[in-house]
C-alpha cells in the first residue's frame, strides 16, 4: 500500500489557485456609471415584480374568498 503525505494534495491546491489568480485577471470589471446603472435596473424590476405578484396575490386571494371556500381569510 502506498503511503499518502499530502503533497498531491497540496500541489492540486497551489495548481487550483494559480489557475483562479490567472482567471481572475481575464476578468473585465465594470465602470462605477455601469455598475450604478445595472444596479438601479434590478432593484425597480425587483420592485415592479414584486408588486405585480402582491396584485395577483391579492386578486386571487379575493377571488377566493368571493367564492366562499370556509377557513380561507
Amino acid at each position: 500500500m502506498a503511503e499518502n503525505n499530502g503533497s498531491a494534495v497540496g500541489t492540486a491546491k497551489k495548481g487550483f489557485f494559480k489557475g483562479l489568480k490567472s482567471e481572475f485577471k481575464k476578468i473585465s470589471w465594470p465602470g462605477k456609471s455601469t455598475l450604478v446603472k445595472e444596479t438601479v435596473a434590478v432593484v425597480v424590476y425587483s420592485v415592479i415584480l414584486g408588486g405585480f405578484i402582491a396584485l395577483i396575490d391579492l386578486a386571487i386571494k379575493y377571488g377566493i374568498s368571493a367564492i366562499g371556500i370556509p377557513g380561507i381569510d
